[in-house]
């Protein structure tokens, strides 16, 4: 999907394009708001010198696509490449997923997801994941009328901050 290219049945003018290293500001303003959205505005420490570095230096983390009426940015995705070892092929894990509250119900938000859809078939990924808050009913039931299916029997784990620092230094002392 592409200013080329457009989706049929969206509104005139809407594009998508993958992000640039100038639209940087554009996408640390969707991550505040998507962290209003979802009241987790207090984790945010990303600042756009960080973006810049890691979306767009030597070693990009993620990618990130905006979706645009008429240039004008309205919604995001951020995804990156990860590996599934029990298929032996790559995957896409989707960070995040936003469109302006303005513009919702529109289309917008489901021609991110196939857009990324896309690229994971044409890189010939094995899986495309993606996390949901449990309170989010409207987005989880989006995502059910697409196919998607809750992966109720896994737990997400995650180490930060000091946590992260503490495992890092843990000697590897073994005793075999």
């Amino acid at each position: 999907m592409s200013a080329q290219d457009p989706e049929p049945g969206l509104a005139p003018g809407f594009s998508i394009r993958s992000a640039r290293a100038v639209d940087v500001p554009v996408i640390l303003r969707f991550i505040r708001a998507l962290a209003e959205y979802e009241k987790l505005a207090h984790q945010v420490s990303a600042t756009e010198k960080a973006l810049h570095e890691t979306l767009f230096g030597g070693r990009p983390a993620a990618e990130v696509v905006l979706a645009e009426i008429y240039g004008r940015p309205v919604g995001f995705a951020v995804y990156f490449s990860n590996y599934s070892t029990f298929l032996a092929r790559p995957g896409i894990y989707l960070e995040d997923l936003f469109v302006l509250p303005e513009f919702r119900g529109r289309g917008f938000g489901k021609a991110l997801l196939i857009h990324v859809a896309r690229v994971a078939q044409e890189r010939s990924c094995g899986r495309f994941d993606w996390q949901v808050l449990d309170w989010n009913e409207p987005s989880i039931l989006f995502y059910k009328s697409l196919g998607a299916v809750p992966l109720d029997d896994w737990t997400t784990m995650r180490v930060t901050g000091d946590a992260l620092d503490r495992l890092a230094r843990i000697g590897l002392a073994c005793d075999f």
